[in-house]
């Protein structure tokens, strides 16, 4: 079986070494980078042939690859590297690896040409200059084909066992059965239609009820259509830890009932998770992790994915498994999980690990053009976490902070870039009359002033990389993304002004305290690649209605396919009930308090068990767990707090027993209103003291214009139908399973009209009141 390795992947296995060193360096963006290879290859002439695509093989294995540019003329080839800063301090270890590529693809052409020698080239494009450097060095193709077998050989025991490791697991999922003997209702319908999609190639969205086994009915048809579509990677991304784990659990599952499937499980963690040491920087020279990471990460690499002792398949690769394996061979385990990314089956971990702009898992699959498969959970949540993705913003905190650091003090260059930065912000809020401003465009003084003070930045990081300066880096970082969604910015995002909420009698605000905001509104053009990037991707949710405005936010293809599975509930498993007597309407929200919760006291008192209720804001919240605690004592009664950490979470759950009795109060679209499982008596009923509509302010105002205009549906789209998702996946704590009972107290008159209505889940029926 041939095994087929990227050049940049062959590489970096076989010519890595040294320490792990992130001390900060300024890197070109990947933009930036497209542009100055664009610059290099205009340079060279009419012949010159950019993007040459090469290929060569070696005993069983097959390399492949982009030349970056070819000039006949000169017989030479060139491998392009854009940077920034003083190429003087780049360490040794970047500039072996960078010949070893070059040499590879030196030789690679030269078999494709017939070419006796030819001269290879390294070429470093200065971004900020425009100015390279070029290393040439004369080689012979048989030097060249000697340098190209010795990488190989490097490789070829690890390929060897991949290519095994690949058919075995091909085979084993090719002969895999489904884990629990037969499908729940609606589990089918959705398997086959992620099937249908995987052997199509294309992109679907699956609406489909809670309670169903969404993860197992998604991972399963394309864990077996793998083998048949070629598929290399599949992604399970999650918006929250107990999709993830949801995930793991059902992975579990299915090595459980297939022992001999070889299939490696990868669980990717955020850094600040996995750090062994937070108060050390990542390089060798602070971290005893860092040192010597690459000479250690063959054995380490190699010890993750070994068979068990029993001859098994090697275990899941968990956060746990994966700090075991890598204390044990005094590696970085953060570090380590980011290289297994290369080497795992399926890989679970958070949205922006594949979505955001230098997403890991999206640029190892460019990289080495991957197949891939993409199963977005919980969809729904991707609209606004790509909307914070694709936003930035400068908050006046953190310039103040950067000019008073050390290093402005200490370095005038530094003072005075931030000094004109702060000018420039000045002047731009003397010319503001409003609290609340939309901009055509990002004023161009302040872009000036941010783009010379990152440039002098820059040089200052360069030149000084061991005087780490956390409040400079900080907002250095915050300035780039400003700049770079400046540059990417279209009608899909607005650049806003916002003054200080609080100004002191009727004195206007301090000029230089607003904020600067880039704001994204549609994130589609952002995810829109990603997805076309994947042989095939699956977004999956309960709440994913009207799919129209999923597949416009979310950048769907034209031909994605939908499918919407019919709940396997009845509506007479839950009685929903609309107070129409109620409003929550802001104006009516201190009226409200007092019928809220003498119906939630009688709803108690008629039937004793565990209940949520669900309210829009955490000061409403607090409003009427006061009044319910003075006119309803004996009903016990909990309630979430601000910023809860994760024990203080499973506190609050583990008091839904099977045996216990309360009403517990919660935030509508907070950590308790959705993927959480209390079945049966664990969970009785819900209460929703809203339609969970955003608040109508000047930033929402702006989104619904701009909806308006981009879609013709502006209130739909920013108020009713991100709300009534909202009150949907809350409601849908009730029901988990075909036997359980349950009741739902929707309390407010809205939910009476017919568009609301609409809008419900059509099993429930039709709300009663």
């Amino acid at each position: 079986m041939t095994y087929t390795v990227a050049v940049r992947e062959l590489c970096e296995f076989t010519a890595k070494q040294g320490d792990l060193d992130l001390r900060f360096t300024p890197v070109p963006t990947a933009l930036e980078g497209i542009a100055g290879h664009a610059v290099a290859a205009s340079r060279r002439g009419a012949a010159y042939r950019a993007e040459v695509a090469l290929g060569g093989s070696y005993q069983s294995l097959h390399v492949r690859g982009r030349a970056d540019g070819y000039d006949p003329a000169q017989q030479r080839i060139d491998e392009v590297k854009t940077f920034k800063g003083s190429l003087d301090r780049q360490p040794a270890s970047h500039r072996h690896l960078h010949w070893a590529q070059a040499r590879v693809y030196g030789w690679l052409l030269c078999q494709q040409e017939q070419l006796a020698h030819i001269d290879v080239a390294l070429v470093y494009l200065d971004v900020g200059t425009q100015q390279e450097t070029v290393f040439t060095e004369r080689c012979s193709a048989d030097d060249l084909r000697q340098h190209f077998e010795a990488q190989c050989q490097r490789f070829m025991a690890w390929a060897d066992q991949e290519a095994a490791h690949r058919a075995a697991r091909d085979a084993a999922l090719g002969l895999l059965a489904f884990p629990f003997g037969g499908f729940r209702t609606g589990q089918r319908p959705l398997a086959e239609a992620v099937y249908k999609a995987a052997v199509a190639g294309r992109c679907l969205l699956a609406q489909a009820p809670t309670g169903i086994g969404k993860t197992m009915g998604t991972l399963f048809p394309l864990l077996k259509a793998s083998p048949a579509q070629r598929i290399d990677k599949v992604f399970f991304l999650t918006a929250k830890t107990s999709g993830r784990q949801t995930a793991l659990d059902a992975l579990a599952r299915l090595s459980d009932s297939a022992p001999t499937l070889p299939m490696r499980v990868l669980e990717l963690v955020a850094r600040d998770k996995a750090c062994e040491h937070p108060d050390k920087a990542c390089h060798g020279e602070s971290c005893p992790l860092a040192r010597g990471f690459y000479d250690r990460l063959p054995a380490a690499r190699a010890a993750a994915v070994a068979a068990a002792g029993d001859g098994s398949p090697a275990p899941a690769l968990l956060q746990t498994r994966v700090r075991e394996v890598a204390l044990q061979h005094n590696i970085c385990p953060y570090y380590l999980s980011q290289e297994l990314a290369r080497w795992a089956d399926v890989v679970v971990g958070d949205y922006n690990y594949y979505f955001d702009l230098g997403g890991l898992l999206h640029g190892l699959a460019q990289a080495n053009q991957w197949r891939t498969a993409v199963l977005v959970d919980e969809a729904h949540n991707l609209v606004e976490r790509g909307r914070k993705m694709f936003t930035a913003e400068l908050h006046p905190a953190a310039l103040a902070q950067a000019r008073s650091s050390p290093t402005a003090v200490r370095h005038a260059p530094v003072k005075k870039a931030l000094d004109k930065v702060r000018r420039a912000w000045v002047a731009l809020d003397k010319a503001q009359i409003a609290t609340y401003t939309v901009l055509d465009a990002l004023p161009d003084k302040l872009l000036a002033a941010l783009q010379q003070c990152t440039t002098t930045l820059t040089e200052h990081f360069t030149d000084h990389p061991t005087e780490p300066d956390p409040a400079l880096q900080a907002f250095y970082f915050d300035a780039l993304h400003l700049q770079r969604m400046a540059d990417l910015r279209d009608e899909h995002s607005m650049v806003d002004i916002t003054q200080p909420a609080e100004v002191r009698g009727a004195q206007r605000p301090k000029p230089g305290g607003s904020v600067v905001c880039i704001r994204n509104v549609v994130p589609a053009p952002f995810l829109q690649p990603r997805l076309a990037a994947a042989h095939t991707s699956t977004l999956f949710s309960a709440t994913l209605q009207p799919a129209g405005y999923y597949a416009d936010l979310l950048g769907l293809p034209p031909d994605h396919a939908w499918v919407d599975v019919e709940s396997p509930f009845a509506a007479r498993q839950l009685r929903v009930q609309v107070a129409r007597h109620i409003s929550t309407r802001h104006p009516h929200r201190a009226a409200s308090l007092a019928p809220i919760g003498a119906l939630m006291a009688q709803q108690f008192r008629t039937r004793p068990g565990n209940y949520l209720a669900f309210f829009s804001s955490y000061e409403y919240l607090q409003q009427a767990v006061a009044l319910f605690a003075q006119q309803h004592p004996d009903v016990p009664h909990w309630s979430q707090s601000r910023r809860m950490l994760e024990g203080e979470q499973r506190e609050f759950l583990a008091r839904f027993t099977t045996t216990s009795q309360g009403i517990a109060f919660a935030v509508l679209g907070g950590s308790f209103a959705e993927g959480i499982d209390l079945p049966g008596q664990r969970l009785i009923g819900a209460f929703v003291a809203t339609l969970g509509l955003p608040q109508i302010n000047p930033v929402n105002e702006q989104i619904r214009e701009r909806m308006q205009a981009l879609f013709g549906a502006g209130y739909d789209y920013t108020y009713l139908y991100p709300g009534l998702q909202k009150v949907v996946q809350a409601a849908g704590r009730v029901i988990r399973t075909p036997s359980d009972e349950g009741v739902v107290h929707l309390m407010d008159e809205r939910f009476a009209q017919p568009q609301v209505r609409s809008l419900l889940p059509a099993w429930w029926g039709g709300p009663a009141g």
